[in-house]
């Protein structure tokens, strides 16, 4: 079996729609300028630290930082159930808002095949995708697994001696990966976490073997040497990263999280234009550069139709891994 990912550094081109709240002036966009009138919430649907958390302060901070916005970009991070809570808050509370946007990723996407939400990204307005990252599985520096083999036998031979620490969407790949390896991924050992602080002391204390998220979100104990990473999931070796391939350990599993923005359903449209813009001219910064280079994120924008289509052909990419591995990660 080949899994995949079809993600490919995309670009597009600068859009000149005239947003005054765009470039830094600190005026309003929109029609009489009206717009933004206050401050733009960012939402994290998940716990500090986390992939989701990163990157809602990345964004909101490099585009104060370059100038692009000057209205105020608070995070606020509001966790619960892998993203399906706020999501569900976003469709029934805020529709027809221009005031909030929300992170997101693939695990939309899993969360809808899963059964586990009402709602999909078909529900809200998907603004952009900016960037992919790639999944890691690491263990502590002492631990005894050596590679990505050592995990995958030690949980054929007993699945429940080995708690795999990740949230719901993270639990995918590795899914795909002990299906690769014939094994049974339904019965894979999962502890949930929405990533960040909680589960790398899970990690480190020992109250689980094994752990599954963004690379992001491991980098500082990556270079700490607190713990060891088993495999990078990327179709090749990540300069900058030392780590084994998935594929180059035999485990031809390659799928990779991208990362964006949605709004409220029915968002007015001076706002989806204003974002339209804002984000890019973001992607085409020394600051955006620098943070995909910090947390080894790949270059991944899209708006518009080209966007929708990349969702539909994710969203039937999940589904069909969901069913190779029926039932794993539940």
């Amino acid at each position: 079996m080949k899994i995949r990912s079809t993600l490919a550094a995309m670009s597009a081109a600068a859009l000149a729609l005239g947003l005054a709240a765009c470039g830094g002036d600190g005026g309003g966009g929109g029609e009489g300028g009206d717009f933004p009138s206050g401050p733009i919430k960012v939402i994290a649907p998940a716990d500090p630290g986390s992939g989701w958390d990163l990157t809602a302060r990345a964004v909101a901070q490099d585009l104060t930082k370059s100038g692009i916005v000057s209205t105020p970009l608070p995070v606020e991070n509001r966790p619960g159930a892998v993203g399906t809570v706020f999501l569900a808050q976003m469709v029934e509370q805020n529709k027809g808002d221009d005031d909030i946007i929300a992170v997101t990723s693939l695990a939309m996407m899993v969360n809808t095949a899963l059964g586990q939400t009402d709602y999909s990204y078909e529900d809200v307005t998907m603004l952009a995708s900016l960037a992919a990252e790639h999944y890691v599985v690491v263990a502590a520096a002492d631990s005894e697994f050596k590679d990505l083999g050592d995990v995958v036998d030690a949980i054929k031979a007993d699945p429940g001696s080995v708690p795999v620490g990740a949230a719901t969407d993270d639990q995918f790949p590795f899914s795909l990966i002990v299906h690769e390896g014939d094994g049974d991924a339904s019965k894979i050992n999962y502890v949930a976490y929405e990533g960040g602080g909680e589960q790398s002391t899970a990690l480190l204390t020992g109250d689980i073997k094994v752990a599954v998220a963004g690379y992001s979100e491991f980098a500082p104990l990556l270079e700490a040497g607190e713990v060891s990473g088993l495999a990078i999931v990327a179709p090749e070796a990540v300069e900058g990263v030392d780590m084994p391939t998935a594929k180059e350990q035999g485990f031809d599993v390659t799928i990779e999280n991208w990362r964006g923005l949605y709004g409220p359903p029915d968002m007015p449209q001076e706002a989806v234009d204003f974002w339209t813009d804002a984000l890019t001219q973001l992607v085409e910064t020394d600051e955006w550069a620098a943070t995909l280079e910090k947390n080894q994120w790949s270059p991944l924008f899209m708006t518009g139709e080209e966007f929708d289509t990349y969702l539909a052909d994710s969203q039937k990419q999940v589904n069909t891994g969901m069913e190779l591995v029926s039932g794993g990660g539940r």
